[in-house]
């Protein structure tokens, strides 16, 4: 049975579990505490010497890191990626979006705000990066303004993984008030077969 060590309130996290149920796949879950260092640990290391969740065990020793790289792994041969060479790139596309343009700025200004609670401490780095975490949001709404999905009008790991974090920017401070067609998108995310919550 596949093994996923995470910290649970994580997006990062979340991509995995969201994927693997709507796939009815059985997996085991470790829970680990990373605001008690529980990643750093040497028999954690061992696994994986970034001291990062998520980590999958695939099998007995063999593990593999990295949200974006776990969502592309578990979803070849599903309908969750996507046949077509052009649109496999255009997957690929938002995944490198995610983790470069949107999650350093919406999923850490959450993480400081609402888990550290940190906000007075940051302010001026939060003021920063909320700008750049906005300029994301308007990519993002532009693009869902002509379709439904991201990839191919079908939903697809580049849902999942824009998802995570944007459904909870309100626990960074994000208004996502007059992201209209974000909403939208949001709610057809939710109404998908097998769909869990974050705090599932």
């Amino acid at each position: 049975m596949l093994h996923l060590y995470e910290y649970a309130p994580s997006g990062n996290c979340y991509k995995i579990r969201l994927l693997l149920t709507q796939l009815g796949i059985l997996f085991q879950r470790t829970h680990l505490d990373i605001l008690n260092k529980e990643t750093r640990t040497p028999e954690f290391l061992a696994k994986n010497p970034n001291g990062r969740t998520p980590l999958l065990e695939l099998e007995p020793g063999k593990f593999l890191a990295e949200s974006n790289a776990i969502l592309f792994y578990l979803s070849a041969e599903t309908q969750f990626f996507p046949v077509d060479p052009w649109e496999r790139a255009q997957v690929m596309q938002w995944l490198f979006f995610e983790q470069y343009s949107h999650e350093p700025y919406i999923a850490t200004l959450r993480f400081w705000i609402s888990y550290l609670h940190k906000a007075e401490e940051f302010a001026i780095e939060i003021a920063k990066r909320k700008e750049q975490g906005y300029a994301a949001l308007r990519v993002m709404e532009q693009h869902l303004s002509s379709r439904d999905y991201f990839v191919g009008e079908k939903y697809t790991i580049a849902d999942i993984s824009l998802f995570a974090y944007t459904h909870v920017a309100a626990e960074g401070d994000f208004d996502l008030s007059e992201f209209t067609h974000i909403l939208r998108w949001i709610d057809r995310v939710k109404a998908q077969p097998n769909y869990i919550s974050i705090t599932d």
